[in-house]
């Protein structure tokens, strides 16, 4: 065989053995030893999720917490004053941070959504909410929306480091 032709036979080979486990990777399953180690958080004294998703999952060194509803830990929905159901939302939070082994300095992200919006629903939300996050400033987004669940005022999601 000349070198040429041994040449050619060698990068064919090898590129032919290249594409084999590209496509092997790309194609089998994930093992455990490639699968993003997700780990759903569950705290008793939050309100419990209220339908097929979690309370919150941690990845990595990360909790991302689901929206949370002024629902009590029994499963009351608290349909009171936005006043009220700030502090329901604000412990269920802090619930699910403890539990997930963050706390409220470690929040990265917070979301809030808030019904029927208007200025007195707002200072109230944020009179409480800065009491509860304190000199920390996470990043934040607040989205005025026309109705929420059940009626409710408000709902926060969050992302926090463990």
């Amino acid at each position: 065989m000349s070198s040429t032709l041994a040449h050619t036979a060698i990068i064919g080979a090898a590129a032919g053995a290249a594409a084999a486990l590209l496509v092997n990777a790309l194609t089998k399953p994930p093992t455990k030893r490639n699968r993003p180690s997700l780990e759903p958080v569950k705290a008793t004294k939050a309100g419990p999720a209220g339908g097929h998703y979690s309370q919150a999952m941690k990845n990595g060194g990360e909790v991302f917490i689901s929206g949370l509803l002024p629902v009590a830990p029994d499963g009351t929905k608290n349909m009171g004053p936005i006043e009220d159901q700030v502090k329901v939302v604000l412990n269920n939070l802090g619930a699910i941070l403890k539990e997930s082994g963050s706390s409220p300095e470690k929040l990265i992200s917070v979301r809030v959504y808030l019904a029927n919006f208007s200025h007195e629903n707002w200072a109230a939300f944020n009179k409480l909410y800065n009491e509860f996050v304190g000199e920390h400033k996470p990043a934040r987004a607040v989205v005025p929306v026309p109705e929420l669940h059940h009626g409710f005022l408000l709902e926060v999601e969050a992302i926090a480091a463990l």
